[in-house]
């Protein structure tokens, strides 16, 4: 999502090069979760896990994406996921409000398998999994990072000064957020005229 990247296209890319080198989750254990319509926590800062996730709203799929020079090994796809509140006020007002939290998951890309001749399908394991949280009375700047071992795990919060936060800041379309990879959030975006003026000012400059 970042949220892509997770680094959450977002994201959030909702940035993402530790996703894409993450290795299969071991089966899921249960535990707690966090519903969609709120972050929840765990008494040592940790973020409870996202229930039932793949039923909120899906964003956008990405293959090989990578903000850096050099791609992956492995050939990934991931996916984006919003929590529905966050999604209704986002076709309103063509941002993000508190208590968004956008999933990205990565699933290794096949290729040989069934009848397929030709291009990629996702594998069934999930290979990585981070949320992107705006959440602006617990996190200075408002949106955090976490980093999950697997879907059924507390996820970890990833440091402030970790590169995703610097990243989201300067080239997020969106509050921080990787819009401009949602094709369906991007034209509301437009529409409302909340692009960010980094993003507006990245999207004008001669193609490299």
């Amino acid at each position: 999502m970042s949220l892509r990247s997770l680094h959450l296209p977002g994201v959030l890319a909702l940035a993402g090069a530790s996703i894409l080198a993450a290795y299969a989750f071991a089966p899921p254990r249960p535990t707690p979760a966090a519903s969609d319509a709120a972050p929840a926590y765990a008494q040592n800062g940790d973020m409870l896990p996202p229930a039932n996730y793949r039923e909120w709203i899906y964003l956008s799929s990405g293959i090989d994406m990578s903000y850096l020079p050099r791609p992956a090994d492995m050939t990934m796809f991931d996916n984006v996921f919003v929590n529905p509140p966050a999604y209704r006020s986002f076709l309103s007002t063509g941002t993000w409000p508190d208590k968004t939290i956008l999933v990205l998951e990565a699933r290794e890309a096949r290729d040989k398998g069934s009848i397929n001749q030709a291009g990629h399908y996702q594998g069934t394991e999930i290979m990585g999994l981070e949320v992107h949280v705006k959440d602006t009375a617990r996190f200075p700047g408002g949106w955090a990072f976490f980093d999950f071992d697997s879907p059924a795990a507390n996820g970890t919060l990833i440091p402030s000064r970790a590169p995703c936060y610097s990243c989201h800041l300067q080239h997020g379309a969106v509050d921080t957020t990787f819009v401009q990879f949602y094709p369906t959030l991007l034209p509301v975006a437009q529409q409302k005229g909340t692009l960010s003026a980094d993003f507006l000012k990245e999207s004008a400059a001669p193609a490299k």
